[in-house]
């Protein structure tokens, strides 16, 4: 998310998520802190959306909770986008616009230009924003495709708005870090097309459900060599209603069959595309491979293709998936050398292509980690860029611009809200520290009742591990344990203490010094004192 303020305007562009990572524990989504637009609601003119990928959309139905404005995106990110708002039922609350590449839209003193861009996706833009400072190309995820099913990035508009002079440039990091060009989506296809050729058995096509030209590929690729093919997994699914829909996939007569048809099809003559390349847990590969799919089982021969690559984070969840495959005797193709996959970033010569038509007078390496954005401010300066114009900012940094500077200064409240379930930040840094503390330690509950009259044990202490120790197996342990605790509550009867809270304390502090010094572990302590 990046919102661009002057006077009394503020517009957003793009509103994602991010997912858990492993320190996580029970997360299920991240999506960002909006304190500060909540603070400045009545400026906001509305948010801008570059493509339909959930890093640019996901947090759209959580956000406009917060903070509502008019959503302005292509016609396919907003078919998407209203998928997501008709789940959180906000769809009649929020303004959805429908724009084109080329079109300008006027928010307060911005004028937002919507530039096709080739993406992973269809319907990518980059946006020029014509500001009182000047004008701020933000290009959004974006390569430049030449043999493109939906036309080339228009380098021809990068070009024009450079003559017309550029003050800065917002430029996607992702790839930066490899040499030379994108391979072409075309590629792809020829790889399928070259697995397709003579297999005799079931096919089984796994890819990013956003990816339209490859799924696209697949229908034109099957349909060629005689197959039908059903579709499995939520999202795959969704997005084949939207995009057909909205007449961006065009599937050969005949060729789509329902899932529950399979059965009657012979093997040669059946492709199933299923979502799961990321090896998520409950996606329709997952479940193939667990046996947990309804549908859909595992015989030896099938032929599995995963086209996709791994996202940083994932190649463990993926290996499991493929091992569990392998050993169902199915055949599964996944390498990179396979030409199955190719990225929707631009490299390092097509990232000098932008920079070379924009000629920006300040540049702001944006998406990737900071790595990615040293190496292309490294890349901006090989350009013949001033370093002195080069920023790399952090999450919530302002950046102040005037027309003959552009700084950081200073910061505005920002960060990770956690979603989990239901509950939208009501998990923060203390209960996910306990949440590793019970997965790393388990816990111990000291149950023990005490008179009211006058503070003596009535009954206890009980002990009770959940995961620390099987009590069963460790009974010597157990009752050393249940003599510790016997001991604090002795020692403050006599020292006439009857303050719980220091009762509390005493139990966890001798149980967790008897612990450590026998275990060598540290599991999380919680006294329960019971009054009667």
């Amino acid at each position: 998310m990046t919102v661009l303020e002057y006077g009394k305007d503020i517009i957003v562009v793009d509103c994602g998520l991010g997912f858990p990572e492993d320190d996580m524990y029970g997360v299920d989504l991240v999506i960002p802190d909006v304190t500060y637009l909540a603070k400045n609601q009545k400026k906001l003119r509305g948010f801008f959306i570059t493509h339909g990928h959930e890093d640019h959309i996901g947090a759209l139905p959580y956000v406009l909770q917060a903070v509502n404005a008019p959503v302005h995106a292509t016609p396919l990110t907003l078919g998407l986008i209203k998928l997501k708002l008709e789940e959180h039922d906000l769809v009649s609350k929020t303004q959805l616009v429908t724009h084109h590449p080329g079109d300008v839209v006027k928010a307060g003193c911005f004028s937002v230009e919507f530039i096709h861009v080739n993406h992973s996706i269809a319907d990518a833009v980059a946006f020029a924003i014509h500001t009182p400072v000047g004008t701020v190309i933000m290009t959004g995820d974006f390569k430049i495709d030449p043999t493109s099913e939906d036309g080339m990035t228009d380098l021809g508009r990068f070009g024009m708005l450079g003559k017309e002079g550029v003050y800065a440039l917002l430029c996607d990091s992702t790839n930066v870090e490899r040499q030379g060009y994108t391979p072409s989506e075309s590629v792809v296809s020829e790889s399928l097309d070259r697995h397709f050729k003579g297999c005799k058995n079931r096919i089984i096509v796994t890819t990013f459900a956003s990816n339209m030209h490859r799924i696209q590929a697949v229908f034109n690729i099957a349909h060629r060599h005689g197959r039908k093919v059903a579709v499995t997994g939520r999202s795959m699914e969704n997005i084949l209603k939207v995009a057909t829909e909205l007449d961006y996939l065009h599937l050969p007569e005949n060729t789509l069959v329902d899932l529950n048809q399979i059965k009657s099809i012979p093997k040669d003559k059946l492709v199933i595309v299923s979502t799961g390349s990321q090896g998520e847990d409950m996606s329709a590969l997952y479940r193939m491979a667990f046996s947990s799919h309804r549908q859909v089982e595992i015989q030896p021969g099938d032929h599995i293709i995963i086209s996709a690559s791994a996202i940083p984070g994932n190649e463990k969840s993926i290996s499991r998936i493929i091992n569990e495959l392998y050993r169902k005797g199915a055949e599964v193709i996944y390498d990179k050398l396979e030409g199955l996959h190719v990225s929707g970033h631009a490299c390092q010569e097509e990232l000098k292509i932008i920079h070379a038509l924009t000629k920006p007078k300040f540049f702001i390496p944006v998406h990737g980690e900071q790595r990615h954005l040293q190496k292309h401010a490294a890349l901006a300066r090989q350009m013949g860029m001033n370093p002195k114009n080069i920023l790399i900012a952090d999450t919530g940094s302002v950046i102040e611009c005037t027309p003959k500077t552009c700084k950081l200064a200073g910061t505005v409240p920002a960060g990770k809200i956690l979603v989990d379930g239901t509950g939208v930040g009501d998990v923060g840094s203390v209960v996910l520290r306990d949440r590793k503390h019970l997965a790393q330690d388990g816990m111990i509950v000291v149950c023990v009742n005490l008179s009211s009259e006058d503070g003596s044990v009535l009954s206890g202490p009980d002990i009770i591990s959940r995961g620390f120790v099987y009590m069963k197996d460790n009974e010597d342990l157990m009752d050393a344990m249940k003599m510790i605790a016997t001991h604090s509550l002795e020692v403050c009867h006599n020292r006439n203490i009857s303050d719980w809270a220091t009762i509390k304390s005493t139990i966890k502090g001798d149980l967790s010094q008897f612990l450590f010094k026998n275990t060598k572990r540290n599991p999380m302590i919680l006294p329960v004192i019971m009054e009667i």
